[in-house]
């Protein structure tokens, strides 16, 4: 049979691995160094506590499957219901807020023809117990510093509230199925259907109007009066002067430089409460990361709290970084290790690790083949372990044996005469 990975899945080789992990490392630090301390959950959750947290954006998106007691289970299909879950239970008697950071896979179902992938790996963080401008803050300028650590040259942070749509709905009057129709095209960002929206569900003008114009606001400061001055008068005027207010501590963060107010920002999740935000990068089509508030997703668990949080997605952040030709610093080899005798290499490999030098071993590799086999590594140095002793070759001389590296012999040429050298641990090398 011809093996293949199943649609929506990859396999990652080496270098991409490694990139990927540097990114990972790097992300992790920063969460490290505003104290959100690393936690993990199980790649599986029982479906109704998933449902629960998450609302009607579960339906079709989870990997749904049985275990042996019968209990319907899903892979996560993100990792801010599982923490909830997590804080509920584990944390339920830890006063808080409770500042919890992540590395995980999590999975989604998508239809053949979207071609999306359907695992993927997402760094983020959740301050859980906290409310306000200055908690929405501190999330905000950790994101704007998590990007900037990576190198990541332009990305935007699109900012808005789902608390102005909702109360423009809610003073709408529409019926449910009419308001759905409005927040699924919105999820969306689908200008065309909301407007069509607007002026067919029966609502006054000037509701209408509105529901019309605040998701095509955007800017600064000036972008949220803008809103005011149009949905001011429908029961938002508290979730925009709290967007005032976080929009003055990014200035005083210097976040604000990466962020732009967008009142047509809304997440495919259910349980955003208030501002929610998405980082996007010129070129890319789809946003890297996102988040909000989501203030109302514990107390389903019964330990009602505030939160707010963000995730990235790492392979998106990672071709975004490519695209922006940013280099990931990734460790190369350091020592390749040849010699006739298994036991000897084994040996002198082991020293040299010992020193933290990343080594390969090639048992039974004559020395100029080492040398081109090192070099098409890209190795620092070769070392041949013999008799006890560790004998550094080259395999830096620029000699126009690169094109040798498939084993012709003629690396050879370039060897310079053996020297022994003090080895690590006070040996010869």
């Amino acid at each position: 049979m011809q093996p293949i990975t199943p649609r929506g899945f990859r396999d990652v080789l080496p270098q991409e691995a490694a990139e990927r992990a540097v990114i990972a490392d790097t992300l992790s630090g920063v969460f490290d160094a505003w104290s959100y301390g690393r936690v993990e959950t199980p790649v599986a959750e029982e479906y109704e506590v998933l449902a629960a947290g998450t609302g009607s954006s579960l339906e079709g998106r989870a990997f749904r499957l049985f275990d042996t007691d019968g209990v319907l289970l899903s892979l996560r299909p993100e990792m801010t219901v599982p923490i909830a879950r997590l804080v509920s239970s584990r944390l339920r008697d830890t006063p808080g807020p409770h500042r919890l950071s992540y590395v995980a896979d999590v999975f989604r179902e998508h239809v053949s023809l979207r071609g999306q992938a359907r695992q993927f790996t997402q760094a983020g963080v959740e301050l859980v117990g906290a409310a306000g401008p200055a908690a929405d803050a501190e999330v905000l300028t950790m994101l704007a510093e998590s990007l900037d650590a990576t190198g990541a040259l332009r990305y935007t942070i699109a900012l808005g509230t789902v608390a102005v749509l909702r109360a423009l709905l809610e003073a709408s009057g529409g019926d449910a199925q009419w308001r759905s129709a409005v927040l699924a095209a919105a999820h969306e960002r689908n200008l065309v259907e909301i407007e069509r929206l607007a002026v067919s569900g029966g609502i006054e003008p000037a509701v209408a109007e509105a529901i019309r114009t605040v998701p095509r606001i955007r800017g600064g400061m000036e972008a949220i009066e803008r809103c005011r001055a149009v949905a001011g008068e429908c029961g938002c005027t508290e979730a925009l002067d709290e967007l005032g207010t976080l929009w003055e501590l990014l200035e005083s963060t210097g976040a604000a430089a990466r962020v732009t107010v967008d009142f047509g920002v809304m997440r495919s999740f259910d349980y955003y409460t208030g501002v929610v935000f998405e980082v996007l990068a010129p070129g890319l089509g789809l946003a890297i990361g996102g988040g909000g508030r989501y203030d109302a997703v514990l107390s389903v668990y019964g330990t009602p709290a505030p939160a707010a949080g963000f995730a990235l997605g790492i392979e998106r952040l990672h071709i975004a970084l490519a695209e922006q030709g940013v280099s990931i610093p990734v460790r190369g080899l350091d020592t390749l290790v040849c010699g006739t005798v298994p036991a000897e290499v084994f040996a002198a490999a082991a020293r040299l690790r010992a020193t933290g030098l990343r080594v390969r071993i090639a048992p039974g590799m004559s020395a100029p083949d080492a040398v081109c086999a090192a070099r098409a590594a890209g190795a620092r140095e070769v070392v041949l372990a013999e008799g006890g002793e560790i004998v550094r070759l080259d395999a830096d001389a620029d000699a126009d044996a690169d094109a040798d590296a498939d084993g012709d012999g003629a690396c050879a040429e370039v060897l310079p005469a053996p020297a022994s050298t003090p080895a690590p641990g006070g040996g010869a090398r």
